[in-house]
């Protein structure tokens, strides 16, 4: 195997040199640390927030283990993944499937009084062994498909039904916000699963980076506004499911 291959990246973007120093995938790299950013400004600013409870500490570690996550991701995963191998894209996955695991978790305790107790149990348990399973699977197979396996069922299958209802029950204009950006973040995997980039410095997965980094910056505004829920926050009229979609969508 030849240097020129040793830097060839599954992406086809250009290898690039950074004071003598080969930078693998470097857009892909910049955009993963976008993420990070986003996710650093995010926790610092939710921190300084204070807001007490269990919803809030998860938001907060859902931001911390993301941004250490996608900057693992970055560094080892693209930018100098020909100099550790690809299992060191193992850490940066395994850490934000833990963070998946959080904001399911915020979630679960959110939407506590508009749920049944045993079926908010039953949540909490399968949370822990989704979280195992899926990172056995991923650990034996290096195999990404299984982290997006893991985030399409933490995001689309617990966190935008769960706070979906809340809204619906509530009016509560975090869930509100939580569960449209829960949507909007499905154009990541469109553009991953796709490959469809707009050119090769800015690829499909710098799209799907970008859509991540706007979608978790809509999760911190969410995150500010989420207040714990008391059973008189229950509307008795709740509306229909397209009144509830156009009361979301500010569509009178």
């Amino acid at each position: 195997m030849n240097e020129q291959d040793i830097y060839q990246s599954a992406s086809g973007q250009p290898t690039i040199e950074v004071f003598g120093i080969p930078v693998m995938e470097p857009m892909v790299t910049f955009t993963d640390l976008w993420i990070t950013a986003v996710c650093v400004y995010a926790f610092v600013q939710l921190k300084k927030l204070n807001k007490q409870g269990k919803v809030h500490r998860y938001m907060r570690w859902y931001f911390s283990i993301m941004a250490l996550a996608t900057f693992l991701g970055g560094i080892l995963g693209h930018a100098f993944q020909y100099a550790v191998g690809l299992s060191w894209k193992l850490p940066g996955w395994l850490i934000s499937m833990l963070a998946v695991m959080a904001i399911e978790r915020a979630s679960i305790m959110h939407a506590q009084p508009v749920i049944n107790k045993k079926f908010g149990r039953f949540l909490e348990i399968a949370n822990v062994l989704e979280l195992l399973t899926f990172a056995v699977i991923t650990f034996t197979t290096l195999n990404f498909f299984y982290i997006q396996v893991h985030s399409a069922y933490g995001l689309g299958l617990v966190v935008l039904p769960l706070h979906f209802l809340v809204y619906w029950r509530t009016r509560n204009e975090g869930s509100r916000i939580i569960f449209l950006s829960v949507v909007f973040a499905t154009l990541a995997a469109f553009f991953y699963t796709s490959e469809i980039g707009l050119h090769t410095w800015f690829n499909h997965l710098d799209l799907a980076h970008t859509v991540m980094a706007i979608s978790l910056f809509f999760f911190y505004k969410g995150a500010r506004k989420l207040e714990v829920l008391k059973p008189g926050n229950v509307k008795e009229r709740q509306g229909s499911f397209f009144q509830v979609i156009r009361s979301a969508l500010r569509i009178s």
